[in-house]
């Protein structure tokens, strides 16, 4: 049930079953989404929002060069969180002090997307706030939001979701049966294998779908009964529930009162410990695996761990839960080595591919939970607090394996966690019992904020867990440094500088050398990244001479010397950063890392530029980019991809310099459009676009740099390894040349290449917009491509 699945890529939901219907509501979106730029789809819960908004956003997909993104907010309860959300969803990787608004809106100024929030009724204030910004700041993007209210937004276009239509009792049932019906059977099969619709039973079903208002949720609901009863058995069994029903408030919607009977029966169904299961795991926010449902479901007395796999079965099989994908993984083939056994262990059950599976409660279902789970004096913060302390004990096991073998699994369960990271913070943050666990919970994660791409989010729940807890402690300590680490602008370093100070100062005072170790190495990059090269030159050789203190994380103890074979480069002293790069190489190769790895790649292939050995140089830029795709390490791609742009002219291959400089700049643009300021930075990147540009010519180097700009991350990364460019399986035959086109399509792909909408190419053309829209269509089928961004390369590489 569900239908489909959330990603925590911002990629369109996963559809797990079939998709019944709706055929005008999609039709009537797509043109309210060609008309205006704000559009939202209301309607009761469980009324089918969400599955709506994904086909329509999955339909007019081409029509936006930069693609569709989808927000998921079920799971989040802080509005300040809705733009960071947002901002995950676009791969923004912002590290400036601005407000969050501001450098999100200024980051997707030139995109032109598509934004799907979803389930904006509970953060209603936030997203009108965030889709008002995104109109007036942006000419490109429009907004697709799912809410039980509108926004309030005078540019918003509204389209009502109502219920699936329903046969009246006079109708003819056997020429077509409708979607309620439809969908009944399709579900009803799942689990009552070759059930259809028959002259035998149609009336019944369809009286049956009458009785639930056509509601897609409470439909599926009803189906999954079948398993024991038959259809006029439901019947009977919901007229029982709708008299108990009558005897309550009158102002309860009739639609509400339908899907109340829906759910209500199916709990009466579940067994004592499936509703406690199903309460407290309301808790969790997004998907989770069994590990964390046995966390935080089982009490040791009501509950113990064992009831909870069972219960979690039962739950399955009566379509309270429902089983997600597993999370895209990175390709193997990214990491130097493949891992083996996970050393976080796996959380059985796992599908076929070894990756624990996980499951979630519908919104509406989770809610009914919540209800439940609040109608138990002490029940919802216990189950809170157990969700906290799992949520701990994940960040430790992870952050002990970082420097190892496990990090691309570690990456893909974090993200996987996102939501639940979230809501265990909010809770910690306040609840006034717990706000040290908060503090210690958002430090512990330090490498998650800082490799993975999440600075400003770990810096909004580090500022909240620092003012929260004042107290001389270790995890004020290690929330300083880790938040300082987090500081990516030149207005921003000097309260890094200062925290980072702070954070020594305190540790010192505790007698924690491990926390003052850390605390360090972040002045250190301050003083880097504030382009004094010998001071952070003296800095690392004393921090490396020191060598490690006890309890140190070995990331550091790689990262202090990573940033030394960085200033020894950026200082002419190759032959020194190769040693300590070798030296930094061999330590990361033995505890199988590849985040610090990736770094001291980096760090030779610099090196090597300096010797002049562009070969080498190339080779270990490629190797470093790898690693660092592999654990999504943005900033590490930004710095790599300038590194190889400037390499590649050295090389005598301008135009390819030109696109990396151009997607580089792209991939810069979600992090820092100035390098943070870095003098060296800087003035690498102008030396490539000098040299490029000479030999080019201004006309050709801003072609082909526009087309690297054009390339999303995944694309320009692979361009950059030269993936793409791998010889073709032999064919018996080559593959005929694309169709030709024609004289209008050839003025179309013309103004798609110039980045117009398809509204602005009927208006040029003086045509109308469906006639564009078709002439795009047929322009990608005959090129074979799949977005609009391809045809644009096409057309840049015919001029």
């Amino acid at each position: 049930m569900g239908g489909s699945a959330p990603r925590r890529d911002g990629r369109l939901p996963v559809e797990t079953t079939s998709f019944v219907d709706r055929r005008g509501e999609q039709s009537e979106g797509r043109e309210l989404l060609a008309q205006a730029r704000l559009v939202t789809l209301t309607g009761p819960g469980g009324v089918g929002k969400t599955r709506l908004a994904a086909r329509i956003a999955a339909r007019v997909e081409r029509a936006f060069p930069d693609g569709v993104r989808f927000v998921h907010l079920a799971g989040l309860h802080d509005p300040d969180l809705v733009p960071l959300a947002a901002a995950d969803a676009l791969g923004l990787h912002d590290h400036s002090a601005r407000p969050v608004l501001d450098a999100l809106v200024e980051q997707v100024r030139e995109r032109r997307l598509l934004l799907v929030l979803d389930n904006c009724e509970h953060l209603t204030a936030a997203c009108a706030a965030l889709a008002a910004a995104l109109l007036h700041g942006t000419t490109g993007i429009r907004v697709l939001a799912t809410s039980r209210h509108r926004l309030g937004l005078t540019e918003e276009h509204l389209l009502e979701v109502r219920p699936l239509p329903v046969p009246g009792p006079d109708d003819d049932l056997t020429v077509h049966p409708g979607p309620a019906l439809t969908l009944f059977a399709d579900r009803a099969a799942a689990v009552v294998p070759g059930f259809r619709l028959t002259a035998a039973n149609r009336a019944a079903v369809a009286r049956l779908c009458r009785r639930l208002d056509g509601l897609p949720l409470a439909i599926e609901l009803a189906a999954v009964r079948m398993r024991v009863l038959g259809v006029e058995q439901l019947i009977a069994r919901l007229d029982d529930r709708y008299r108990l029903l009558a005897t309550g408030s009158p102002a309860v919607l009739p639609r509400h009162q339908t899907l109340g009977a829906a759910i209500d029966w199916s709990h009466e169904l579940c067994t004592r410990r499936e509703r406690l299961v199903w309460a407290r795991a309301s808790v969790l926010a997004g998907g989770f695996d069994l590990e964390a449902a046995e966390a935080v479901c089982a009490d040791g007395e009501l509950v113990r761990s064992y009831d909870v796999l069972e219960a979690v079965a039962g739950l399955l099989d009566k379509s309270v839960l429902c089983r997600e994908p597993p999370p895209p993984e990175p390709d193997p083939a990214e990491s130097p080595d493949a891992p083996g056994a996970d050393p976080l262990g796996p959380a059985a059950p796992a599908d076929d591919t070894g990756t624990p599976a996980r499951y979630r409660l519908l919104d509406t279902l989770r809610h009914y939970g919540l209800q439940k789970l609040r109608a138990r004096p002490g029940e919802e913060r216990a189950a809170r607090r157990r969700h906290l302390a799992w949520t701990q004990r994940r960040a430790e096991e992870s952050e002990s394996a970082w420097f190892g073998p496990a990090q691309r699994q570690i990456v893909t369960r974090l993200r996987a966690d996102q939501d639940n990271l979230r809501a265990a913070l909010d809770f910690a943050l306040t609840d006034p019992g717990e706000a040290l666990a908060g503090l210690r919970l958002a430090g512990t994660l330090w490498f998650y904020w800082h490799a993975c791409g999440a600075p400003r989010e770990g810096r909004h729940w580090l500022d909240r867990a620092l003012d929260a807890n004042p107290g001389p402690t270790r995890e004020r300590a290690r929330a300083l440094w880790t938040s300082a680490l987090l500081a990516g602008c030149p207005e921003d370093l000097t309260r890094g500088r200062r925290q980072a100070e702070e954070a020594r100062a305190l540790a010192l005072r505790l007698g924690d050398r491990a926390e003052a170790a850390h605390a360090e190495y972040v002045m250190g990059v301050v003083v880097l990244f504030g382009n004094d090269l010998p001071a952070a030159l003296a800095h690392f050789r004393a921090s490396v001479a020191r060598g490690p203190v006890p309890g140190q994380h070995l990331s550091m103890v790689g990262l202090d010397r990573v940033e030394l074979a960085c200033a020894l480069g950026f200082l002419g002293e190759a032959d020194q950063a190769i040693a300590v790069c070798e030296e930094t190489r061999g330590l990361c190769e033995r505890h199988g890392d590849a985040w610090v790895l990736s770094y001291v790649l980096r760090m030779l292939a610099l090196a090597y530029v300096v010797k002049d050995d562009l070969p080498r140089a190339e080779r270990h830029a490629r190797e470093a980019l790898r690693l660092k795709r592999a654990v999504h390490d943005v900033l590490g791609i930004g710095l790599t991809l300038d590194l190889l742009a400037r390499i590649t002219v050295l090389r005598g291959a301008p135009d390819r310099a030109a696109v990396l400089l151009g997607g580089a700049d792209r991939v810069w643009a979600d992090v820092s459009r100035d390098r943070w300021g870095s003098d060296a930075l800087n003035a690498a990147r102008a030396d490539a676009e000098t040299r490029s540009r000479a030999a080019l010519g201004p006309a050709l180097f801003q072609k082909a740099y526009e087309l690297g700009g054009s390339l999303g991350l995944a694309e320009i990364v692979g361009h950059a390894l030269e993936e793409r460019r791998a010889a073709p399986a032999p064919a018996p035959a080559p593959a005929p040349a694309p169709a030709p086109l024609t004289r209008r399509e050839d003025q179309v792909a013309l103004l798609v290449a110039e980045g117009l909408a398809n509204q602005q190419i009927a208006d040029r053309l003086v045509i109308a917009r469906r006639t564009a829209e078709g002439h795009v269509e047929r322009i990608l089928t005959k090129l074979g491509f799949t977005s609009r961004s391809q045809i644009a390369a096409w057309v840049a590489a015919r001029q």
